[in-house]
């Protein structure tokens, strides 16, 4: 009966101990994204594609269009 409760009491340390290391990792990858409005994007904004190519010729991991003005904006992680 008492290696029963033993066994049971390890069980439970150790599920505890595994998902306190995943929620870890978890939050560790999460980073937050930087934007600022392209200084090499000439004209108005129609499409993400030709937007992310600047923003990368710039040093940026990507671009988007955005807003009323349809502006380029480029990101990267902060």
């Amino acid at each position: 009966m008492e290696t029963k409760r033993s066994f049971g009491v390890i069980m439970l340390s150790l599920f505890l101990l595994l998902a306190s290391q995943e929620t870890t990792c978890k939050m560790g990858v999460e980073a937050r994204t930087c934007e600022s409005q392209s200084h090499g994007f000439k004209g108005r904004c129609l499409s993400d594609h030709n937007c992310g190519l600047v923003c990368r010729n710039e040093g940026f991991s990507n671009g988007r269009c955005q807003g009323l003005r349809q502006r380029c904006f480029c990101t990267r992680a902060c």
